[in-house]
C-alpha cells in the first residue's frame, strides 16, 4: 500500500524567491511526522502544498497516491488540516463553529463528538462564547478542535501548539500519540524544537531545504557524530586515563562533565557497545564505574549543532 503523504523534488517559487527547494518526503501510515524550523524556513508553504491549497512550481506530490489538487471529496473527508491562520467565523460560538464543521463532513453522534473535543482542549467553559471574544491561544484550540472532530485518517496540523501553555502542550501531545497508536497519520510543523522528540520521524527545515530528515535518536547522532555516554567513576577519572581512551579508534569525542572530575561524556559509534567496553577500559586502569548511561541531548541543542554543520 502506498504511503500515505509522498513527495519528491517539491518546489515553490513565489517570484524569484524559492521558498521550498527539491523537498523529498515519505510519510509512513500510523506515524507522526515532525517537520521544525525557524519562521520562514518554509514550514507552511510545505503544508499548503500538501494539501492542494498552493500548487507547486516543480516535483510532485501525493496524498492517498493521489495529486492533492484531485482528490474526490470522499479523500478530502479522510483528512483533517489545521492551518496556521484561522478559518472558523468569528460571529458564531464555539459550539456553533464545531456543529458547522460537523454538518460539513457528517459526523456521526455530532453531540457527543463535540463535547469530547472541548473537553480535551479545555473549551468547555468557553462553548457558548462567540470566536471573536476568544483569546488567541483559544481560538487556535477551537481550530484544532475542528480538524480532528470527523476523525481523519490523515491529519495536517500547521503549529498546532503554537501560544498554548505547556500542560496543554503536552496534554495535545500525548492525544496525537494516542492517534497514531489508532493507525492515524500526523504531519505536524512547529517552531518549538523540543516537540520534535515526540514525532517518530523529524525534518529540520531552513531556508527551504531539509537539512536533516531521520527519527529522533538518528538526528541526535547525526548532531553528535555518534551516540553519547556518561561514565561516572567513584573517584576522579585521572587525565592520563582520559589520554588514553581518547586515541581508542571506538572513541570519538571525550571531555569532562561537572566539577569533580569523576563524569566523562563520551561519544561513541554505539551506546551500548560502548558503555561495555569503555567500562572494562576503565576498569582495566583501575577506575571503577559507578553509573553508565546513555545522554540524551535537548533537542534545541541538537538543531543548533546541524544548523551550524551546514552553514
Amino acid at each position: 500500500m502506498p504511503a500515505p503523504i509522498t513527495a519528491t523534488d517539491l518546489t515553490r517559487r513565489f517570484g524569484d524567491d524559492v521558498v521550498v527547494h527539491d523537498l523529498d518526503l515519505h510519510v509512513d501510515e500510523g506515524s507522526i511526522r515532525g517537520f521544525v524550523g525557524p519562521s520562514g524556513s518554509g514550514k507552511t508553504t510545505t503544508v499548503r502544498l500538501l494539501t492542494g491549497v498552493l500548487e507547486p512550481t516543480g516535483g510532485r506530490v501525493r496524498v492517498f497516491d493521489t495529486d492533492p489538487m484531485e482528490l474526490t471529496t470522499a479523500q478530502r473527508r479522510r483528512i483533517g488540516y489545521m492551518p496556521q491562520l484561522g478559518v472558523l467565523y468569528p460571529h458564531l460560538t464555539v459550539t456553533q463553529n464545531l456543529r458547522f464543521v460537523a454538518d460539513l463532513y457528517g459526523v456521526r453522534k455530532a453531540k457527543d463528538r463535540i463535547a469530547d473535543a472541548l473537553e480535551m482542549l479545555d473549551l468547555t467553559d468557553a462553548s457558548g462564547r462567540p470566536l471573536r471574544d476568544c483569546s488567541g491561544g483559544m481560538q487556535r484550540r477551537v481550530a484544532l478542535a475542528a480538524a480532528i472532530l470527523h476523525e481523519p485518517d490523515v491529519l495536517f496540523l500547521d503549529e498546532p501548539t503554537s501560544g498554548l501553555d505547556p500542560v496543554l502542550r503536552q496534554r495535545l501531545w500525548t492525544h496525537f500519540q494516542e492517534l497514531r497508536d489508532e493507525g492515524k497519520t500526523l504531519f505536524v510543523t512547529t517552531q518549538i524544537v523540543s516537540e520534535a522528540a515526540m514525532c517518530d520521524h523529524v525534518g529540520l527545515l531552513a531556508g527551504g531545504t531539509m537539512i536533516a530528515d531521520d527519527t529522533p535518536d538518528g538526528l541526535r547522532r547525526s548532531a553528535a557524530g555518534g551516540d553519547t555516554v556518561d561514565l561516572t567513576a567513584s573517584a576522579t577519572i585521572p587525565t592520563r586515563v582520559l589520554e588514553r581512551l581518547a586515541v581508542r579508534d571506538d572513541v570519538r569525542r571525550i571531555e569532562r562533565v561537572g566539577d569533580d572530575g569523576r563524569t566523562v561524556r563520551i561519544v561513541v559509534a554505539d551506546a551500548a557497545e560502548g558503555i561495555e567496553v569503555l567500562t572494562a577500559a576503565l576498569h582495566d586502569a583501575d577506575v571503577d564505574v559507578v553509573l553508565a548511561e546513555r545522554h540524551t541531548a535537548a533537542f534545541d541543542d541538537v538543531f543548533v549543532a546541524l544548523l551550524e554543520a551546514q552553514s
